[in-house]
């Protein structure tokens, strides 16, 4: 199917939005300061990537990057994998993170399903940061050792973050809904020194008592030295039933500790994140202090038009990578809004009201939560003030044009919604948006500043107008440093550089129009590839999941013996919908019609769940390898899903698929 693509903006920034936006300041300043004439937003994403030494160098200067050794090149080695970035300079992310600090507005607004509103001060944020960071030195932390967290999404886990960062320790978090085979797949490869964990927690109005794993995960992390534990669900906690075990209130009772930061190099790890884990041990992907603070430094204000007093929410759990990067507000003095629980308890409303309460300026959230809010037909801009809103992002996967329209119908006509695509592996985008640019349905704005991505044929030629692998040409500074315990780099090459060597290839199948915008069709390894068209799993998606009688599905284009292909489609149905041969044929109808003759499903399979991983992605890809004989031990990873009782549907689907075509 040609990409369709939407002439007709649904959005036009004003005169006076474009005239006050941080990215016009940036580029005023550029032509000041450094005589580099851009005057829009396609001229500087050109200039940018052409000149990718001089553009990150400006970013250090334009967002006064303070480094305690000054760096002696931008680039010294432009290979990828293995660049090197800022060659010589030291400096702490937590030092940029709290050098906002102010008595006019507050660092940390927080709610959960159990606390109505927690203010946390710089002031507070501060002196928490301090203290705990004390404890740790206390405990026998060192610079370059691993700490790791098994909490929600509260103010303690942000300052656990912040002290561990301020040490130059190396940070790793799993979210309390983790089961606990995963979270000890991912604890064990990095052997943390200290574990800060939750007692429980409350999710769709239901308490979740963690403690026996707190003691499972303190027996199978053999070189803890000790344990952090924070009553959360319940009152009081005894940490004498537990190993090496303090409690919170004593990690940050030393009220007088003086606030430091160690200066590490600018390639210091910061971070661990973790590839989703559905087809085998998760990638322990290591990020570095001074990658992720440019990276984000940019990402938040001058792509994002985020500034002190603004207000940004996201919705994330800790094991999502938007965690990393809402937290990552501080450094342009903006307040984070955290929210621990469930977007739909008691209902729907639950974030809009959040974003009404806490005056929201920048909310970030899934294509599915939208589109489900568009499904029950809510209109929050009529229910709630959402008059300080000034932007919404959207990530996660393609969000459907019709949620596009949605946002503009019923959420505010006049917002900044940017559809965006990144990846746990950079910790931000490749596409996204600008404040600059129209919205188009459908579409993602532009390629973000200084990240070089195409469309690459199977030869690697580039494509505009034409679906092909998105790839990134030129490095950049917040790619991992490294795999954990991957010395010699083979798995690291592995992931990104196989199919075209030198040149990253993210897995996604992209389409960049000739006025500069994207969209993206899904990942390229779970394409629909039927006689030799090929089409992204989204474009069925956006279809299907458009019928009031579907409330979710999974597509498989399966490879089989003497060119043959099988396309099934899975569908959950809305309660009360049956899939009889008038659904089937409605939904036949409007695949052929709207997407191609050539994906038309060979069958149409009701089903109770669609499974999905714990940060919501449908298990396309280890799906496809149950149809094509793949045991499920080594196709899917079940503590790695938010619902793994779904997966059995397609156990068995599979044997009896198999079985059928071995008989053939």
């Amino acid at each position: 199917m040609e990409p369709q693509f939407h002439p007709t903006p649904l959005w036009v920034p004003s005169q006076t939005v474009q005239q006050q936006a941080e990215i016009t300041r940036y580029m005023y300043w550029l032509r000041k300061e450094k005589g580099v004439q851009v005057n829009d937003r396609p001229t500087l994403w050109n200039w940018s990537v052409l000149h990718l030494e001089d553009f990150w160098a400006s970013v250090w200067e334009f967002c006064q990057v303070k480094a305690s050794k000054p760096y002696r090149t931008v680039l010294a080695e432009r290979s990828m994998p293995g660049a090197q970035w800022f060659v010589g300079a030291e400096l702490n992310y937590a030092e940029h993170a709290l050098r906002h600090a102010s008595s006019t507005y507050p660092a940390v607004l927080f709610r959960s399903e159990r606390e109505a509103l927690r203010e946390v001060s710089w002031e507070e944020l501060t002196r928490s940061v301090a203290s705990v960071a004390h404890t740790l030195r206390e405990m026998g932390v060192q610079r370059g050792d691993r700490v790791v967290a098994y909490m929600g999404n509260i103010p303690e886990a942000l300052i656990a973050f912040l002290a561990c960062a301020s040490i130059g320790a190396v940070w790793s978090s799993c979210s309390p809904d983790f089961g606990i085979t995963s979270v000890i797949d991912r604890f064990q490869q990095i052997e943390p020194t200290v574990l800060f964990a939750i007692d429980g927690y409350q999710y769709n109005g239901k308490p979740f008592d963690r403690r026996p794993m707190v003691a499972e995960l303190q027996r199978a992390l053999p070189t803890l030295k000790g344990t952090i534990l924070l009553p959360y669900l319940f009152e009081q906690v005894d940490p004498a039933s537990f190993t090496r075990t303090m409690t919170w209130n004593e990690a940050v009772r030393h009220h007088e500790a003086p606030l430091t930061f160690e200066q590490v190099p600018f390639d210091h790890p910061l971070w661990i994140l973790y590839s989703s884990g559905t087809t085998g041990l998760p990638k322990a992907i290591v990020q570095g202090h001074g990658g992720i603070l440019l990276e984000h430094l940019k990402l938040h204000r001058i792509e994002g038009d985020l500034r002190t007093h603004d207000r940004i929410f996201v919705f994330t759990t800790t094991s999502w990578m938007m965690w990393n990067t809402l937290v990552s507000g501080l450094l342009v003095g903006a307040t984070v809004l955290l929210y621990d629980g469930s977007p739909a308890y008691p209902d729907l409303n639950v974030l809009w009201q959040w974003l009404q309460d806490a005056g929201a300026t920048a909310f970030g959230t899934s294509a599915g939560f939208l589109t489900l809010c568009m499904k029950k037909g809510l209109a929050p801009g009529t229910t709630y003030d959402l008059s300080r809103l000034r932007s919404i992002s959207s990530t996660g996967s393609p969000l459907p044009s019709e949620a596009f329209h949605w946002v503009y119908d019923h959420v505010k006509q006049d917002v900044w919604l940017a559809s965006t695509s990144g990846g746990t592996d950079v910790c931000t985008g490749f596409v996204g948006g600008s404040l600059l640019l129209p919205v188009y349905a459908g579409e993602l704005q532009c390629r973000v500043l200084g990240v070089k991505v195409e469309a690459f044929d199977e030869q690697g030629r580039p494509l505009i107008n034409e679906v092909g692998e998105l790839v990134v040409t030129e490095p950049m500074p917040s790619m991992p440093l490294f795999f954990w315990n991957d010395l010699d780099g083979k798995r690291y090459r592995e992931s990104y550089f196989d199919m075209y060597p030198g040149i990253w290839r993210h897995g996604d199948w992209i389409t960049i129009t000739e006025r500069g915008s994207a969209i993206i069709a899904g990942r390229s390894d779970a394409t629909i590839n039927r006689q030799g068209i090929r089409m992204g799993s989204s474009d069925i998606y956006r279809i299907v999941e458009h019928f009031p009688e579907i409330v979710d599905s999974l597509v498989i284009g399966v490879e089989l013996p003497e060119a043959n292909y099988y396309m099934p489609l899975f569908v959950v149905l809305r309660e009360g919908a049956d899939l009889d041969d008038d659904l089937k044929q409605r939904i036949q109808q409007a695949l052929r019609r709207n997407v191609s003759p050539h994906h038309v499903p060979d069958e149409i399979l009701p089903v109770a769940a669609i499974p999905r991983t714990l940060t919501g992605k449908k298990l396309e890809v280890p799906i496809k390898k149950l149809l094509m004989g793949a045991p499920v031990e080594k196709a899917i990873s079940l503590d790695a899903l938010s619902n793994p009782d779904a997966v059995h549907y397609f156990v068995e689907f599979a044997c009896a698929f198999r079985a059928t075509q071995e008989k053939e």
